[in-house]
Order: structure tokens, then C-alpha cells, then sequence
């Protein structure tokens, strides 16, 4: 046996420890005081400016995180149409953007489950629509009123090859859908290439693609006809800044691109105004700049996180106001707040007078909300259009009516998820 004297005995002690302490600060068990105000210094700088970052331009940040493949893509102005010489400016554009993104756009058939006489579920088909391949790893876009109730979603491609697509996620307040299918390996998956929608002008050039009463493929043609459209789709929902345009769109273009003269995606075809159930020159699409918005949420967070403001609001009705002899006729009655919450907090006031209208019970005395975050706000529908962009922790102006007088405070927003599943 080895014997070590005292003083190697103390060397190699010192040696382990000093050992330990430089494993225990490498991987961060350990922090000095130095070094724990450096990094905390550090990483308030950082987050400060990731909040600076995303109060810029949250969405589109979010959109580019994604890192989405896409597919090689030309533009028409670019592209050698030597064997195109035939055919006018105008057509070449159209032949050339059909060429390269039909087959980037899908059909979508659904099926639903519906019970039989004798309360047996029962399969049966669904709806139809179509779509657009946003990457290679196979994520489509659509309207949700296309995958709306279904129990199988299935993606129908050029090649006639079918996948059973899963649902990522939903918005209905902007009726969009995110899917995703798994092609094969090495496939030459197609795509679209998005555009911008903040520039649209009433009169340029849009092209349609879809699948048009289960037609493959189908392209139209046609014009910006307006900006800027509220289309009111729900009680409570109300789509914003809708782009209306004359191409045809008819059952089953619903989820498609709208296209610019250059073949990118400016919109996302989802409804007509038709007496007669066929397109009458009257289209809407939702901009594709709220369509990045929702899809980088979607395939993030499988949702899309919306703020709230944390009171229990009361669309005003005539009844209403000529019982508490209101001195507005149009706004939101703010009936009770969350005790300690950010509305209570920014002093936004709570009714005192309980009274019941049917099965309800309503607080006379608050508030009356008639403006949140620069918008006019008369109904429910309003408040949800209002804060449809807006995320929790953010701030919002409010404007009300107390007491007959005009008023102003700034109240942080809640989870609208987490205020309904109180």
C-alpha cells in the first residue's frame, strides 16, 4: 500500500476541488456574483430587445421564424417565353403563373359523421374545397369552413395521389386553416410563394386558382374591386379588410390563392356574395398578410393567443337603454370586472345596480365602453374585430362613458382562452 504525506494529501484535495467549482461554473450550477450580474444584465438586454423586436412587427417576425421551404419560383417577368411569342403580355402572364402553381394547389374533401335511426354514428361525405402548399414538409393553408366538422380530412394532389391530412390548427375569426400531409420522401412538392397585401390597389390584376364543383384545377381571372370589406360572418365575428375582386369564385374555390400578375399570394379565396349560389362578380378573400399572422400562431402554438379585456361586457339594446336611461344608444355596458384584474387595475368601473333581464343578470351603474384601441366599438362583434390582433400582455386604449362624460384609460389585455375557462 502508498503512503502520501500530509502535504500531498492537501495538493491533491485542492486540486479536486478547484476541478469540481470550474465543472460546476462550465455548466452553470455555479454562478459568481460577477458573473451573475453580467448575465442577468445580459440577458435583460435581450429580452428587452426581443419585446422591441415584436411590438415592430409581431406577426411577421413570428412568419419568418417559421423558416418555411418552399419551391423554386419565377416570376413571369423573369421567365424565357420564347415559346409563348403567340400570345399576348397578358396571356403569357396568365399561362406562365398556371403552369408553375396549379399543381401547388390541392383539393380538400372532408368526411363528417352523422347519427343514423338508430343512434349508430355513420360516416358520410363531407365538404370540398382547396388549398395551397406553403412548404415542402407539405403544410396547407385553407379556409376553416372547408375542414369545419370533420371527423378525416383528406389532400387530393395534381398527381392524383391522396393523403389524410391532420389538422395544426384553426382560426375561425378569420376562417383560415393550417394542414399537413406527409409526401413521400424526395417528392417535388410545389408551392406558392407569398406576397404582400399592404399595397393592393383597386384595379390590379388577380388570378384564382381552385377546384371549382369538384373541377380540377380551374384558373379565373379578374380584378381588385374593393378594399378594405368588414364582412360580418357570426354574431360575434367580423372579418376585417377583406379584398373584393370579380374573379370568378364558386363552391370549391373556397381556401385557394388569389394571385397577383406576378404569382404571389395576396389573398386567400373564401366566400361570394350570389342570389343564385354561382359567382356573380362578387368575391372575397382574406389578405394574406393576416393569413402569416395566423399561420406562423397556428404552427407555433397550434392556436392563435388572443388578448381580452378582463370585465364582463353588455351589448346595449334599446330595452336596456331606455330602462336605465342611458345617455348613449350603442356600446358595451360594462357590467362586472375581475377583482384585482388589469380593468380594475386602469379604472375602468363596474355596475352596482343588479338587475335580471330573462336568465341574466345585468349590473346598471359602469362604464360605457364605445372605443378600444382607435376603433368604434357598438357591439360584441366589434370588441372581437377590435382586439383580433392584439396578444395578451399588451395595451390597449379604452373609451368610455361615465356618468354621462366622456373618458380615457389604458388597460393591459388578459388571455381571452384563459377569462372564458373562468
Amino acid at each position: 500500500m502508498k503512503l502520501y504525506s500530509k502535504g500531498q494529501l492537501f495538493f491533491f484535495c485542492f486540486l479536486s476541488g478547484l476541478i469540481v467549482i470550474m465543472f460546476a461554473l462550465g455548466v452553470g450550477f455555479l454562478r459568481l456574483p460577477f458573473m451573475t450580474k453580467a448575465t442577468e444584465t445580459s440577458a435583460a438586454e435581450e429580452n428587452t430587445a426581443q419585446v422591441s423586436r415584436e411590438a415592430e412587427n409581431p406577426g411577421e417576425d413570428l412568419f419568418e421564424a417559421l423558416g418555411l421551404r418552399q419551391s423554386p419560383y419565377v416570376s413571369p417577368l423573369r421567365m424565357n417565353t420564347a415559346d409563348l411569342v403567340p400570345f399576348s403580355e397578358g396571356e403569357r402572364e396568365n399561362i406562365s403563373i398556371y403552369e408553375q402553381l396549379n399543381e401547388a394547389v390541392v383539393n380538400i374533401t372532408t368526411e363528417t359523421v352523422a347519427i343514423n335511426w338508430f343512434l349508430e354514428p355513420v360516416p358520410q361525405e363531407g365538404g370540398s374545397g382547396s388549398g395551397s402548399i406553403i412548404d415542402t414538409a407539405g403544410h396547407v393553408l385553407t379556409n376553416n369552413h372547408v375542414i369545419e366538422n370533420a371527423y378525416k380530412v383528406f389532400i387530393n394532389l395534381a398527381d392524383g395521389s391522396q393523403y389524410e391530412g391532420t389538422v395544426v390548427g384553426t382560426d375561425p375569426e378569420n376562417d383560415l386553416a393550417v394542414l399537413k400531409f406527409d409526401p413521400p420522401r424526395g417528392a417535388a412538392i410545389k408551392t406558392v410563394p407569398f406576397g404582400d397585401s399592404r399595397n393592393l390597389r383597386v384595379g390590379q390584376k388577380v388570378l384564382a386558382i381552385g377546384n371549382p364543383f369538384a373541377l380540377e384545377r380551374t384558373l379565373t381571372v379578374g380584378i381588385v374591386s374593393g378594399l378594405g370589406r368588414p364582412i360580418q360572418t357570426s354574431r360575434q365575428t367580423i372579418i376585417r379588410d377583406m379584398i373584393q375582386t370579380d374573379a370568378s369564385i364558386n363552391p370549391g374555390n373556397s381556401g385557394g390563392p388569389l394571385l397577383d400578375a406576378q404569382g404571389r399570394m395576396i389573398g386567400i379565396n373564401t366566400m361570394i356574395y350570389s342570389p343564385s349560389g354561382g359567382s356573380v362578380g362578387i368575391g372575397f378573400a382574406v389578405p394574406v398578410n393576416t393569413a402569416k399572422r395566423v399561420v406562423a400562431e397556428l404552427m407555433t402554438y397550434g392556436k392563435v393567443r388572443r388578448g381580452w379585456i378582463d370585465a364582463s361586457v353588455v351589448q346595449l339594446f334599446p330595452a336596456l337603454v331606455r330602462y336605465a336611461k342611458l345617455p348613449v344608444s350603442a356600446g358595451l355596458l360594462v357590467s362586472r370586472t375581475r377583482r384585482n384584474g388589469f380593468a380594475e387595475q386602469a379604472g375602468l368601473r363596474q355596475g352596482s345596480e343588479p338587475i335580471r333581464y330573462g336568465s341574466s343578470v345585468i349590473y346598471l351603474g359602469g362604464d360605457i365602453i364605445t372605443s378600444v384601441d382607435g376603433m368604434t366599438v357598438e357591439s360584441l362583434a366589434d370588441l372581437y374585430s377590435a382586439l383580433e390582433d392584439n396578444k395578451p400582455g399588451e395595451k390597449v386604449t379604452v373609451e368610455f362613458i361615465r356618468g354621462g362624460k366622456p373618458g380615457k384609460t389604458e388597460i393591459t389585455l388578459a388571455d381571452r382562452e384563459e377569462i372564458r375557462n373562468q
